[in-house]
């Protein structure tokens, strides 16, 4: 009979090939905390006294990191705060903002939703319907980064924190491979600054963590998640690399892990002799940092004819 690996508890939920493991529920979710706390110490990630925004869309990976930063949050090391951005998806978006302003006011928490309308004039929807777009990961990229970026200056926070997980990383160092693009590649880790005083340092709790085992940790612990998929998502370039890696992952499980560590080991000769080009500047339509004149919200939308509405 198998039993839990660390206790012995029969109830086994979960079998890591990588590591041979077989953990309990209780086992697992310790695991996972335990992980996700050595990144926050390694990387120097949270400091006592930070105001941490969470960008949280209401699926598994945000609901995930709200919850372990919480843990933080009641021992008082930090202040929590989070933002859900609509993005104006009909059929998708409506139930993750309900489960985020859920979660939010279950712990307590300041919270906001922004939606793209607002900011812009236009939602993903409306510029999908455009001949000639870019494609709808391109804008929503940009546009979530422009809205979480200017958010946590409200909030005054100190640190915004993503659910990128460990299968979203090995993406996209895999993409910027891929595409050469070496400048993207140098920018990749678990966090992410800027000269800019108007950029607040993004945070990756999760980086380490891959996607299945996220999700195994909200059923274990009870989240209420959103668990539907982008509609919208089926078109990116990402989704072939992700399911190259998934398919590499069933012979090789520690695939992921390799390219991530692997990363990890060169980066700082990748950011040595390309470093990071976040900011020259502020863009001169909005104010928010900017590599060029325009930044690239502002470049897009007045592609689409479009401004953002201050």
């Amino acid at each position: 009979m198998v039993v839990c690996t660390k206790c012995g508890n029969p109830k086994v939920v979960i079998s890591r090939k990588q590591s041979g493991q077989f953990l309990c529920s209780d086992c697992f979710i310790e695991s996972i905390n335990k992980k996700v706390q050595q990144t926050i110490r390694r990387e120097n990630l949270i400091q006592k006294g930070d105001k941490v925004m969470v960008a949280l869309s209401g699926g598994k990976d945000s609901v995930v990191t709200l919850d372990i930063l919480n843990s933080y949050y009641k021992r008082h090391v930090i202040d929590l705060c989070a933002v859900t951005i609509d993005e104006g998806i009909k059929g998708y978006r409506n139930e993750g903002v309900s489960i985020a302003k859920a979660h939010a006011k279950n712990l307590g928490i300041e919270h906001k939703v922004v939606k793209f309308k607002d900011c812009f004039s236009i939602d993903l929807d409306e510029i999908m319907e455009y001949e000639n777009h870019r494609g709808s990961c391109t804008y929503c990229g940009v546009f979530r980064r422009w809205i979480i970026n200017r958010t946590a200056r409200e909030f005054n926070a100190t640190k915004i924190a993503t659910g990128h997980n460990l299968d979203d990383e090995s993406q996209a160092i895999l993409m910027n491979y891929l595409e050469g693009n070496i400048n993207n590649l140098s920018a990749l880790g678990a966090l992410t600054t800027s000269k800019s005083p108007k950029f607040t340092p993004k945070i990756k709790p999760l980086r380490e963590i891959p996607e299945k085992e996220i999700g195994l940790y909200a059923i274990v612990k009870g989240l209420d998640v959103h668990l539907a998929a982008c509609p919208y998502a089926h078109e990116s370039f990402r989704m072939e690399v992700g399911n190259i890696l998934k398919d590499l992952s069933k012979q090789h499980p520690t695939i992921m892990y390799s390219i991530l560590k692997g990363y990890d080991k060169i980066k700082p000769l990748v950011r040595e002799n390309y470093p990071p080009q976040f900011h020259q500047g502020d863009c001169v339509k909005c104010g928010e940092p900017s590599s060029n004149e325009l930044c690239r919200a502002c470049t897009f939308l007045e592609e689409l004819g479009h401004e953002v509405q201050l």
